[in-house]
């Protein structure tokens, strides 16, 4: 073990991050959980692959910047329009909220393990954060109203680094003795005041510069921005001490607010670094601890652990909420579910290390202790979050919605055959004559650039079950589907396609997960032309045994194509769009949008592949 090399440790930590968090998300678990697992099997407890200790006073610097990293991605998704609605709780959760957290896990480790106030201070300002890069995952594979998760993630990011100072402030005075505590509330409010001055003014600053197109060379915006936030970090640091964590984390939400032309590549960016670096730290740090140690607490651990979540989260929530516009169902599952992360891990080491290297005792006690917390709030996290969800009724109501990008044309059309179906249904468009169109139908409508995050959520995109892509821009259609997809779970994905040789083949599509709508390619322009013109109709066909084809199969017929478009199919009481994976059976309905020119030509077409046209309406709305 003790021959394992700095490189290898690093090398190795990496690859089983990846490894770990991958298999978590296939598992559906907290990757956190894998991690810790990992860690504790490959260090000097375990196989002996992984050893912290080869890296030296590296290792504080690695924990160091990868921290800075990762609250900076974490301020870049904390909308400020969502944090002034919920504003009151958030602002009670990250002060007063703390305090009771320091308190409370204080007095359970002086009065349940016998520590000493110091040590046990220095546990209570530890356990004060919460961990983002676990309550965000949780909270969107749960699907939970937006306010609850307003008010969890904002918390979860804003109280990383107040714990992190409050902490080491703490350390500080351990180490210097009780005559340092009288110049402990100037350094706590300097280091506050100068990181939140800090940070916004190189937030302001570093979101102008990602404005000014031309500035930083195209495709070096990302790892300029990396650059910019570990100097923050080190600058901020160097003039006021641990100032930095919060410079970052409050450049991070200034950047995130003012939108600039890098917006969606730089989330993505920071996003996939975040995931590397909190797979190196768990590996890294859950390596560094001994299991003995943390097996030697025996049921007093646990029963530190049980009052943590049984008695100070609770009381923390319900001091912090009262008079917000949180429900009482809502508080109470924001007192349940409060799992430690990487920021808890990370400073507990440090912390360990410090006080090793003065000659103090109560480090390695101290950092089992919180790596025992981190472990079992987190397991109880992933474990019952989902049903305290669903018993406090605090999820969103089923996904029902489609969204369908392209306010006119087919897309119109498409859209009052579902609607007349009881199926709700949103537009997203950057026209603002489309948009009228729409909302003059009943529609709602967001207006704005579909591939933006920020337009998405204004769509409420969390109740969208099915997206389609439905404008002349066949990549663009793709894109809006499988970001729907990726960022916000949506289930299904259709596209409309025109020209599949031309940028988008039925292969990529199916690689991308999602279906080419309509009875196949069509040439979506042209039918926006005859929309706007008023040169098509919709008709209603009901399907049997065609006369040539075989049964459930949509033939091919390149001489009429454009003569007509099957928009849906009701089956039974189901409405669903059309596509080119659908297999048609006997007694289904179709909505036909057909080109008033042709429209002998197009019944001949349907009568022939087994359709019988249908007098009146199949789903309440005929448009004509």
């Amino acid at each position: 073990m003790d021959g394992i090399s700095p490189a290898l440790t690093l090398v190795v930590a990496l690859a089983v991050g990846i490894l770990m968090q991958s298999a978590a998300r296939h598992l559906r678990v907290p990757g956190i959980v894998l991690l810790l697992v990992a860690g504790a099997g490959l260090g000097p407890d375990g196989f002996g692959w992984i050893n912290p200790r080869s890296l030296g006073d590296g290792l504080v610097a690695v924990v160091d910047l990868a921290v800075a990293v990762i609250l900076f991605e974490g301020g870049l998704n904390l909308e400020i329009s969502r944090l002034r609605r919920e504003q009151t709780a958030i602002r009670r959760l990250v002060t007063w909220g703390a305090i009771i957290t320091l308190v409370g896990a204080a007095l359970l480790a002086h009065w349940v393990l016998g520590w000493e106030w110091m040590q046990s201070l220095l546990f209570g300002g530890l356990v004060v954060v919460t961990g983002p890069t676990v309550v965000g995952p949780l909270v969107r594979q749960l699907r939970l109203r937006p306010r609850l998760v307003t008010v969890l993630e904002a918390e979860g990011v804003l109280i990383d680094p107040i714990g992190a100072i409050l902490a080491v402030l703490l350390l500080e005075i351990a180490l210097q003795g009780p005559e340092s505590i009288s110049g402990a509330p100037m350094l706590l409010v300097s280091g506050l005041g100068f990181g939140a001055v800090a940070g916004g003014i190189a937030g302001l600053g570093l979101a102008r510069i990602l404005r000014v197109r031309g500035f930083v060379p195209e495709g070096l915006e990302n790892v300029f921005t990396l650059a910019a936030v570990l100097l923050i970090f080190e600058g901020c640091d160097a003039i006021v001490h641990h100032s930095g964590i919060l410079a970052v984390t409050i450049a991070g939400v200034v950047v995130g607010n003012l939108r600039t032309r890098v917006d969606r590549d730089l989330r993505e960016f920071k996003d996939q670094l975040t995931v590397l670096l909190i797979g190196l730290l768990f590996v890294l740090l859950a390596a560094d601890v001994r299991m003995d140690d943390v097996l030697k607490f025996g049921w007093r651990g646990i029963a530190v652990l049980a009052g943590l979540v049984l008695i100070v989260r609770p009381l923390n929530v319900f001091v912090s909420t009262l008079g917000s516009e949180l429900s009482a169902r809502e508080r109470l599952f924001a007192a349940w579910v409060a799992p430690r992360g990487i920021v808890a891990a990370a400073v507990a080491s440090l912390t360990a290390t410090a006080l090793e290297q003065q000659g103090v005792a109560g480090g390695v006690e101290l950092r089992a202790m919180v790596f025992l917390c981190i472990a079992g709030t987190v397991v109880l996290a992933g474990l019952t979050a989902s049903p305290m969800a669903t018993l406090l009724r605090v999820r969103l109501p089923g996904r029902d919605t489609v969204a369908i990008l392209g306010a006119h044309g087919l897309g119109l059309e498409l859209g009052i055959q579902l609607r007349g179906g009881g199926i709700p249904v949103v537009f997203v468009d950057a026209n603002p004559d489309h948009c009228r169109l729409a909302e003059e139908a009943g529609f709602q409508v967001i207006f704005g650039d579909a591939l933006s995050e920020r337009t998405l959520q204004r769509g409420r995109f969390d109740l969208v079950d099915s997206a389609i892509g439905l404008t002349s821009n066949q990549m663009l259609n793709n894109l809006f589907a499988t970001r729907a997809r990726q960022h916000f779970g949506v289930p299904r994905g259709y596209v409309a396609v025109s020209k599949p040789e031309a940028g988008l083949t039925p292969e990529l599509v199916e690689r991308e997960e999602v279906a080419v709508l309509f009875d196949g390619p069509h040439d979506i322009e042209r039918w926006e032309v005859r929309a706007r013109h008023q040169e098509l109709e919709v008709g209603y066909w009901v399907y049997g045994k065609p006369e040539r084809s075989p049964d459930g199969e949509v033939a091919e017929l390149p001489a009429v194509k454009e003569r007509l478009v099957i928009l849906t199919i009701r089956r039974g009481e189901r409405v669903m769009p059309m596509h080119s994976k659908m297999k048609l059976e006997a007694g289904d309905i179709a909505a036909v949008a057909i080109h008033v020119d042709e429209r002998e030509v197009a019944r001949g077409v349907l009568e022939a592949r087994g359709w019988t046209e249908q007098v009146g309406s199949a789903v309440g709305e005929v448009v004509g």
